[in-house]
């Protein structure tokens, strides 16, 4: 079963009433936490093969409270030729859009930038 996201703030999510203070991916009802990024603030396909063998639908991002987290139109061209459809927000709007997808029965990974 998915994950549904309970609460998002300024360096905080909770998923299944635990909170989480670091970056995080959710896999369907895997969530990597401590998850960092090769680049820092900008998302490459290495931060994300995992994302790629869990095959999803849909990944939604979290660019953080602010959008900082950059994430290059080529590597969403790359994606979507691979039949993956990325959407990118930031994190607060992220969070809502993953859990209206998980809620409409879609398959659906997750990264999210819970800081700046």
């Amino acid at each position: 079963m998915a994950i549904h996201i309970d609460a998002y703030r300024f360096g905080e999510m909770v998923i299944s009433g635990t909170p989480y203070h670091r970056d995080l991916k959710i896999l369907g009802d895997k969530i990597v936490s401590d998850w960092w990024r090769k680049q820092g603030h900008s998302l490459c396909l290495d931060d994300i093969k995992d994302v790629l063998k869990y095959s999803p639908e849909v990944l939604v991002v979290g660019t953080g409270a602010y959008g900082v987290m950059k994430v290059p139109e080529s590597l969403i061209r790359d994606l979507e030729k691979r039949g993956l459809k990325v959407e990118c927000y930031p994190t607060a709007k992220a969070v809502e859009r993953f859990n209206e997808l998980v809620e409409g029965g879609k398959k659906v990974a997750g990264a999210f930038h819970l800081t700046c």
